[in-house]
């Protein structure tokens, strides 16, 4: 249908950041702005803040400043001063205070609150009818009836919360719509997923739902700890005796899962790193935006040789402060990855199993280096096809390990990857990760990305880097002027060649 195809359009536009959903919209399914909620409260609160301070009505003004606080921190609290700001207004042609209103209900549905939940189910109750008198689809009666079941659900959460208030914005909306799916499937097995299609070049920049599996592990995640080797297998044998003795210290013990630090800190200290991948950044980072606990979705960047990924990779996992383990995928040639039965002398849990006892931590990240570069052979097993199942949530909440000989809850574990190229990948692979394009650094980055460098030549000489002599206008031009662009590797031999020069420079003085 010619709307459909119109809804379709609008849609792609809202992802990409070219259109701001209406309220309408959204209730009928179609995803915030860019694709992420705190996008979508700023670029709100910014527009409606513009349009009132050019009409310069006085009543309006304290309307204004509650724009500005949640354009500046998209919180609950500041949705819900601005909806009681809204209720003392008069209702006028002159502005949309019930358009207004209902947007904020439906923030704060997403943010948690069970009777903004339950008045948005009303709304799309309302739209389902107006559709049924029209002669239209009956998606939206799914929906609201989705919605009704989850503000229930959320009603109790919050009464098992113990407190007065809903969740705070540190909750993560893709985990309750994840919920109101879950609801949808209940109440009718037709799904309304078309919103989730995507343009792009199927093999880059797959952008896909990015679900948290909190809720898959039925709310244990709240309290901050998973539990993740509930038993051992055939423990009263020898073997499971001396495996349950090595995992004795995690053996039904919930293990903590590191917590999201300040968003705009990371970002902000990776695109000064990165000047070049800031789009990454954002794409990495905005879906922790409003969640509790670190979780990424699958993630391959695939970029040229030097163009940083694996560094990105690695400190993407620091300044986000969770453990994280770096293996190098060139020549591995079994199924290594997945463990090893203990039968075996050559016996051993899983990669990410002994990621977690490492370091004590349910929710590691695991960088798998140049993913492409995996023998293909399946002699001894094939890499590749161990993933399929750790990758995926419902097997890697449930992760038989050989070792163990008993399921692991894996559910929680982040997997980062990076490739040369995307087409040696399995497609069965690609499609349970999202594919991000990493891009070259140029010439005109070179004043971020020098500087760096020279810190890390002098670590590798056993230097304080504080004693670097810092590059000066004429090094930094002269530096770009010889790289034109490309691998890092490449700008840091010139680098290398520039201190050359100084060190001669200096010896003839």
């Amino acid at each position: 249908m010619a709307t459909d195809r119109h809804f379709l359009r609008r849609l792609m536009a809202a992802k990409s950041g070219m259109h701001l959903p209406s309220e309408e919209e959204l209730l009928r399914g179609m995803p915030f702005f860019k694709a992420a909620l705190s996008e979508d409260i700023c670029e709100f609160a910014v527009r409606l803040g513009r349009r009132i301070k050019q009409r310069r009505q006085k009543y309006l003004l304290p309307v204004v400043k509650r724009l500005d606080d949640l354009s500046r921190v998209p919180s609950d609290d500041c949705v819900i001063a601005l909806f009681e700001e809204l209720d003392r207004l008069p209702k006028t042609k002159a502005f949309p205070v019930e358009a207004c209103r209902l947007r904020c209900r439906i923030y704060l549905a997403f943010l948690g609150e069970p009777d903004a939940a339950f008045r948005m189910a009303g709304e799309m109750a309302r739209l389902a009818l107006y559709d049924v008198q029209h002669g239209r689809r009956h998606d939206m009666v799914s929906r609201s009836l989705g919605w009704a079941i989850a503000s229930t659900y959320l009603d109790d959460w919050k009464k098992h919360d113990g407190q007065g208030t809903s969740y705070r914005v540190d909750n993560d909306a893709n985990t309750h719509e994840h919920l109101f799916q879950r609801a949808f499937r209940a109440a009718s097995r037709k799904q309304a997923e078309d919103w989730q299609r995507d343009d792009h070049d199927p093999a880059v920049d797959v952008e896909r739902p990015l679900v948290e599996p909190s809720f898959r592990d039925e709310g244990s995640a709240l309290s901050g700890s998973v539990v993740v080797i509930g038993s051992i297998g055939n423990g009263s044998t020898s073997q499971g005796k001396r495996v349950a003795g090595e995992f004795a210290t995690l053996l039904n013990r919930p293990l903590a899962l590191s917590k999201v630090p300040d968003l705009a800190d990371v970002k902000s200290v990776l695109a000064t790193e990165f000047p070049y991948a800031e789009v990454v950044v954002d794409k990495v980072l905005n879906p922790l935006a409003g969640r509790r606990h670190v979780w990424l979705h699958p993630t391959i960047f695939v970029g040229p040789p030097g163009c940083g990924k694996s560094r990105f990779a690695r400190r993407l996992s620091e300044e986000l402060r969770v453990p994280y383990e770096m293996i190098s995928c060139g020549g591995m040639s079994d199924s290594a990855i997945g463990g090893a039965s203990r039968r075996w002398s050559s016996g051993e849990p899983s990669l990410p199993v002994m990621a977690v006892r490492r370091h004590d931590c349910a929710g590691p990240i695991i960088i798998l280096d140049e993913v492409e570069k995996v023998a293909t052979s399946r002699h001894n097993g094939n890499a590749h096809d161990v993933l399929l199942g750790l990758l995926e949530g419902e097997t890697a909440k449930r992760w038989h390990d050989p070792y163990i000989e008993a399921e692991c809850n894996l559910a929680f574990v982040t997997w980062l990857m990076t490739a040369n190229a995307v087409e040696p990948i399995p497609a069965v692979l690609r499609d349970r990760c999202r594919v991000l394009r990493f891009p070259l650094p140029g010439p005109e980055h070179v004043a971020s990305l020098a500087p760096r460098i020279l810190e890390g030549l002098y670590l590798e000489a056993g230097h304080d880097p504080r004693w670097a002599t810092p590059l000066d206008a004429l090094e930094l031009d002269v530096l770009a002027a010889a790289w034109s662009g490309g691998s890092i590797r490449s700008l840091k031999r010139f680098l290398e060649g520039l201190l050359e020069a100084r060190e001669q420079e200096r010896s003839r003085q």
